[in-house]
């Protein structure tokens, strides 16, 4: 649960300074992409990072 909070802060606006080009779930989604060839438990949790991200602002 630690790792999902973490990345969800990682990419939240405020952390970085400067709001991310697409936004913060479209974000977590590529990397999650990017990731599911190697390390799907990783991809996994970028996914569900992104989707407690959008069921907290929606």
């Amino acid at each position: 649960m630690y790792t999902l909070i973490s990345l969800i802060v990682r990419f939240l606006p405020s952390a970085q300074g400067a709001a991310p080009v697409h936004g913060v779930a479209h974000n977590l989604m590529e990397r999650a992409e990017s990731r599911a060839g190697r390390h799907p438990h990783q991809a996994q949790e970028l996914r569900d990072a992104a989707r407690a991200y959008l069921s907290v602002i929606r």
